[in-house]
């Protein structure tokens, strides 16, 4: 394991801080600009920015597992049984991203596809594994809340992101 420099863990502790207030003033930013703000996936954009901005995946694997939680403690949503499912869609698509970027190069371009081609597969994973807890019960709800064209013009939106800044 290779220790972090001081100006590093700084970095990182700041970007968490700032990854955590995102997703606690999410509802409330919502309920003031009108605007259904959970359809731009805020847990993924903080996930995938914190490594973005750290180039820290383990940070970033951390916060995927954590954030999902975090919302239900303070805001009350989502629910357990969703709590999971995020944390594990997240989770996946920060390990995913992470090998994929080196099966494909680190090149700006390739970590752009390389993030787009995450986020779908973990985004597949998490719709199996909700259509298994909706049908076993655990959850009433729709099994797709945000219209698909969004959630693909917020993954290609992320992957632009990577595709310009990614310099790990």
């Amino acid at each position: 394991m290779t220790a972090i420099s001081r100006n590093a863990a700084y970095g990182i502790g700041f970007t968490d801080a700032v990854c955590v207030l995102f997703i606690y003033l999410v509802p409330a930013l919502s309920h003031a600009l009108s605007v259904p703000l959970y359809m731009l996936d805020p847990m993924r954009l903080a996930v995938l920015g914190a490594l973005l901005v750290t180039g820290n995946w383990k940070n970033s694997l951390i916060l995927a597992i954590t954030l999902p939680f975090f919302s239900a403690l303070l805001g009350m949503h989502p629910v357990f049984p969703k709590c999971l499912l995020i944390a594990i869609e997240l989770s996946v698509n920060v390990l995913l991203f992470i090998w994929l970027s080196r099966a494909f190069g680190r090149s700006r371009a390739a970590s752009g596809f390389a993030v787009f081609v995450s986020i779908l597969l973990s985004k597949g994973l998490y719709y199996g594994l909700k259509a298994l807890v909706l049908s076993a019960g655990l959850l009433q709800m729709d099994l797709v809340s945000t219209a698909l064209m969004i959630q693909l013009a917020v993954a290609l939106l992320i992957s632009l992101g990577f595709a310009i800044w990614w310099k790990k």
